[in-house]
């Protein structure tokens, strides 16, 4: 049922005696129906021209092809894309984390210059009684 939809989908629908050659064709272990390793047999056929042109397998080998080229370079630019952002995110944090240690020290800094020693004082009112 589902390489039925696939081969509909990809606009190459095919008869159920034509989906049961195509499956027969790749069918190693004879129960009828596909593994991922047979589909994945179907590519490899087809790479190496082992399917006939007029077969329903070479028509889904040929329509899922990816020209690498274009789709390769795509994909690369995305990931520098992707690690760029993620380089600007750990330098925007290792920055942050700088600042933040900057204003401990300063805090630090201005804190110290409150340090003195405690000096008892007393309020005027009660010098009077001593």
């Amino acid at each position: 049922m589902e390489l039925k939809l696939m081969m509909e989908k990809l606009g190459a629908p095919q008869t159920h005696l034509g989906l049961k050659n195509m499956i027969k064709e790749v069918d190693e272990d004879f129960d009828g129906k596909l593994s991922f390793r047979e589909f994945l047999l179907i590519f490899r056929k087809a790479a190496a021209g082992e399917l006939a042109e007029d077969s329903g397998l070479h028509v889904l080998a040929k329509l899922s092809e990816i020209d690498v080229s274009t789709e390769g370079v795509q994909a690369i630019n995305e990931s520098s894309r992707f690690e760029a952002e993620i380089r600007q995110e750990q330098e925007e944090k290792k920055r942050q984390e700088e600042d933040r240690k900057k204003r401990q020290a300063a805090f630090r800094e201005l804190q110290s210059n409150f340090n003195v020693p405690h000096v008892l004082i007393m309020p005027w009112e009660n010098c009077a009684k001593y």
